[in-house]
């Protein structure tokens, strides 16, 4: 009889070194499937400028928290989060050099993050306010990369697809760490507003904007894809029946997997530390080759 697997309370949130060699990363790095290997690339597309923004966020709020324990683990989620942010930029620029420039929609996102979302010159309680709806922003948010993480730490149908070693690794470090530091935004928001009112409206506005971006993401890669350069304007667009085909291949989530992890969100007794394993993305971190790696 296998001993069951003992899930830790708790664990100190560092950043880890990592080493990603992009050098042969082909431009559908998974076999044969554009339309995978987009959709899934739109994280790259909006990962870095907003990770950015989450630590900038965050860095703001610091300061406000007088929870020791809290304290300490937002220190670790801002050193996770800088650490994906540079991690993704090597993708961006292994793109731009097979010919898909992203910078056209990767600009817009440093736009959003940047501007529209930036700090602005309030005082009071209107600043105070401002960096709550902010940090509620991210924590709804952190839920959909806390679920994308465990599904990725858990996608066999990336791995029986074929995907490039070196972007499945990056995919499963990053969603381990989502996984580990998934309760972090969750709790701060909390810290600043307990009530369940802006918790659930943030997350009605910010689950559309999200799909909307991922829409539009996918739209663009497939349209400037130089590969598919030469193929029907219907190949080069994303559709839903395409969508269909790889969930049921597991190279990317269902439909159905997807709403009913984004709904968990809104049921009064939710907790981030429910969604996933520590112990799981504690033991793929231990193992990720990239971390291996920067450590020798």
């Amino acid at each position: 009889m296998s001993t069951p697997l003992i899930e830790p309370d708790r664990v100190l949130l560092q950043a880890r070194n990592v080493e990603f060699d992009w050098s042969t990363l082909p431009l559908h790095w998974v076999p044969g499937d554009p339309f995978s290997t987009h959709v899934l690339n739109v994280l790259h597309l909006l990962l870095p400028a907003g990770e950015e923004w989450f630590v900038e966020t965050f860095k703001e709020a610091l300061p406000l928290i007088e929870d020791e324990q809290l304290r300490e683990d937002v220190v670790g989620f801002i050193g996770q989060e800088s650490v994906h942010s540079h991690a993704h930029q090597g993708v961006l620029e292994q793109l731009e050099s097979k010919g898909l420039d992203p910078t056209p929609f990767t600009d817009q996102m440093r736009w959003l993050f940047g501007r529209l979302l930036g700090r602005r010159p309030l005082t009071g309680l209107r600043a105070e306010n401002y960096l709550v709806e902010r940090l509620a922003i991210i924590a709804a948010v952190e839920h959909v990369t806390a679920f994308l993480g465990d599904w990725v730490l858990n996608a066999k149908g990336l791995d029986a697809a074929g995907t490039d070693p070196t972007m499945l690794d990056l995919l499963r470090w990053h969603g381990a760490e989502e996984v580990e530091h998934r309760s972090v935004a969750y709790d701060v928001m909390r810290y600043f507003d307990p009530g369940e009112a802006r918790r659930i409206r943030t997350q009605l506005l910010v689950t559309p904007v999200l799909v909307w971006l991922w829409i539009r993401g996918a739209r663009f890669l497939m349209a400037h894809d130089p590969d598919l350069a030469r193929a029907s304007k219907h190949v080069r667009a994303p559709h839903l029946s395409d969508w269909l085909a790889a969930s049921r291949r597991g190279t990317l989530p269902g439909p159905v997997d997807l709403g009913r992890r984004m709904s968990r969100y809104f049921h009064r007794s939710y907790h981030p530390s429910h969604e996933g394993s520590t112990g799981q993305a504690v033991r793929y971190l231990a193992s990720s080759p990239a971390a291996r790696a920067a450590a020798r």
